[in-house]
């Protein structure tokens, strides 16, 4: 059997078999132009089968027979894009206390994380390291349709160097430790980069430098040679990857920018040296400037290592004010934040954090819209409300160009023109 037949009848084209399209219009009072950097008064938002296909003012015709959704006295953005999280972690149960769990208690975690990162307004993703593929698992699940959560780009595990600051340092040799993703040497790393991308990895990353949660490492010490990121960078780009590096130190950051790498995750010790190979090359910046702040409050009570907490009060100022000199330096900055290292789906904190260091409002929720789907490659889908794209909405109620921080207080969620969250909202057939 065919799957459709055509028909025509007085010029109409007829489909048998073939779901009519579904259409939704939403209203509001006002709305984020992130690609314009402006606020239009009295959008009209129409979707179609999960796209946007047309953006206009209110005074336009809707879509006949659509489904309306008003939300009088709010201001609609595009979904937003965290470019940092592991959604498969829980900060309370950091340094030992992790080890009183059963190994796929964690897969567990992710799928709550995932509906409370959805919910705050947080669309898209990138999750950025995850033991046994859980983030494979947690797309696959919410593709289809098990649970909620938001678009996923995993990396899979994080590749590290031994005894770095992706392998496990805080054990005794008499206990065996996975190595799943331990890798030294060019060719092992790139047969590395070949084997994530095999079950599932859709961005690579790598720690080319120490870091603070690792309970042995210098945070600035490189941990990888410039030759052994080319080899990294080549094997992804090859393969149609991106690469991003966790790189904390000065060294590091350079050699990563050298080899190519497409985004530098913390960035605390960059200088300006970097900032200007940075610009020279394209690469983002994604600085989790938040964090600081629940480590330091937190985290001793979690069970982070007190070496870690040393490394984090020696470094959380520093990163701060490298973010404001990267920034004012001009370079590419994307929104990520870390999350699993704080409680994931309080992701819109960091936006107070982004601007009392250097940013305004609009350029703070550009890094987390345009700017994020740029570094992803994803420009044609999300990170604007815009002709083609995702239909990726959420609302707050006043404007969050004159307060930032309402977009921890997100009112409205769509996702693919299904709503998942709604409050403050009236829909109408």
């Amino acid at each position: 059997m065919k799957p459709w037949t055509a028909v025509a009848t007085s010029g109409i084209l007829f489909c048998a078999n073939c779901a009519l399209a579904d259409t939704v219009v939403v209203t509001a009072d006002r709305m984020v132009d992130v690609l314009a950097g402006r606020i239009v008064v009295r959008p009209q938002i129409t979707i179609t089968d999960g796209r946007v296909t047309a953006v206009s003012s209110q005074d336009a015709p809707a879509a006949a027979g659509a489904r309306r959704i008003e939300l009088p006295g709010m201001t609609l953005l595009p979904g937003l894009i965290d470019m940092h999280v592991h959604l498969t972690s829980d900060p309370r149960f950091s340094g030992y206390k992790e080890l009183e769990f059963t190994d796929n208690f964690w897969t567990v975690v992710g799928v709550a994380n995932a509906k409370r990162t959805l919910e705050a307004g947080f669309t898209t993703v990138r999750n950025v390291g995850s033991a046994r593929f859980d983030d494979v698992a947690l797309k696959q699940g919410i593709e289809q349709g098990y649970v909620p959560g938001p678009r996923i780009v995993p990396a899979t595990y994080a590749i590290g160097a031994t005894g770095g600051h992706c392998d496990h340092t805080e054990l005794p040799p008499s206990i065996k430790t996975p190595t799943t993703a331990i890798a030294d040497g060019p060719e092992a790393l790139r047969a590395m980069v070949r084997k994530l991308r095999k079950y599932g990895a859709e961005v690579i990353k790598f720690c080319g430098t120490g870091g603070v949660l690792s309970k042995t490492d210098a945070a600035g010490a490189q941990q990888y040679s410039l030759e052994e990121m080319k080899a990294i960078v080549e094997e992804a780009h090859m393969l149609g990857l991106k690469v991003a590096v966790h790189a904390h130190g000065t060294s590091g950051i350079k050699d990563a920018i050298r080899a190519g790498v497409d985004t530098i995750e913390h960035a605390s010790l960059a200088d300006e040296e970097a900032f200007a190979l940075a610009k020279q090359r394209g690469t983002y910046f994604d600085m989790d400037i938040y964090d600081d702040d629940y480590i330091l409050a937190e985290g001793e009570k979690n069970g982070v290592f007190k070496e870690s907490l040393d490394k984090e009060r020696m470094l959380g100022r520093k990163q701060r004010e490298t973010f404001r000199a990267a920034h004012k330096a001009g370079v590419k900055m994307i929104f990520g934040t870390d999350g699993g290292v704080y409680p994931n789906g309080d992701n819109a904190k960091q936006f107070v954090t982004m601007v009392t260091w250097g940013m305004s409002p609009m350029q703070a929720i550009q890094a987390a819209t345009v700017t994020a789907a740029e570094a992803l490659g994803r420009s044609q889908d999300v990170g604007a409300i815009a002709v083609g794209r995702f239909g990726d909405l959420i609302a707050v109620a006043g404007d969050p160009l004159a307060d930032v921080s309402i977009l921890q207080s997100v009112s409205f969620v769509m996702k693919g023109g299904s709503v998942v969250k709604q409050t403050m909202a009236k829909t109408s057939p």
